[in-house]
């Protein structure tokens, strides 16, 4: 599968995904992850963006809120053209452009940082995304991502419960055999079901790798892993927020920063 197909999944995606994402129902990328993300985030101000995989554009708002001036890139050109509606509502000075980052139109050194939030592990082939990267960085630039964790979030997977049927860990197996292009199907669980109704779920391709595969791919690119993270909710969170108290039992994301 070859990323022009992958794009058509995920143009396909775009509308369900765009819609429900902004009314709130991705919780765990709301509570958890870019929370961490952002955390995890050096200091950009003043500085020059790219973002991976933008999707409609919310992470690479956060980052422009801090002063970044951002460029994005993503392969959906539905999830692009809501993204530049959101940029004509409130300019931020973002650029959106519909690209694979498997083939950047961006000369060498041509951004201080990049980031990729949730999006690497979608594409046929996360290690030329990351030779692009590493490509159009400034000696001295930062990649930043957020991927599933490739320890725990594997083909083979189920929850294990104890008696009363709280969550207390997880069965992950096929680990050494990872998708590669099959087609998984889910839709946000925390948006209900006279919501939900009518709704297709979202049909995306996987293409994880193992975690030395992904630690090897950059380091062979010539990158320096500079932090690690993996983000769970609070105890505090949890109790508030029960939808997301499972990142606590196994971690969800890995979190990643190297530099150029």
């Amino acid at each position: 599968m070859d990323d022009a197909q992958v794009g058509r999944y995920w143009n396909d995606n775009a509308e369900t995904w765009t819609r429900l994402a902004r009314a709130g129902y991705d919780q765990y990328r709301d509570l958890v992850n870019t929370p961490a993300f952002l955390a995890m985030l050096p200091e950009v101000k003043g500085l020059a963006g790219l973002d991976l995989g933008s999707g409609e554009g919310h992470n690479t708002r956060l980052i422009a809120r801090r002063g970044a001036r951002m460029t994005a890139i993503d392969i959906a050109e539905t999830f692009i053209a809501h993204a530049r509606a959101a940029e004509a509502d409130e300019s931020l000075g973002i650029d959106y452009h519909v690209v694979s980052a498997q083939s950047l139109p961006f000369a060498d050194a041509s951004f201080d940082f990049a980031v990729a939030t949730m999006s690497l592990m979608d594409m046929p082939d996360p290690a030329a995304a990351i030779r692009e990267a590493y490509r159009v960085l400034r000696p001295g630039g930062f990649l930043q991502f957020s991927i599933t964790h490739p320890c725990f979030m594997t083909r083979r997977w189920n929850w294990v419960r104890d008696e009363t049927g709280e969550r207390i860990g997880v069965i992950c197996g096929d680990y050494f055999d990872p998708p590669r292009g099959e087609i998984d199907e889910w839709i946000f669980g925390a948006a209900p079901a006279e919501v939900r109704q009518g709704l297709k779920p979202f049909r995306m391709p996987r293409f994880f790798l193992t975690l030395s595969d992904w630690m090897n791919t950059l380091l062979e690119t010539g990158f320096r892993i500079e932090r690690l993270g993996e983000p769970c909710a609070s105890e505090e969170l949890a109790r508030r927020e029960p939808h997301v108290a499972d990142t606590r039992v196994v971690a969800y994301f890995l979190h990643l920063r190297c530099r150029k």
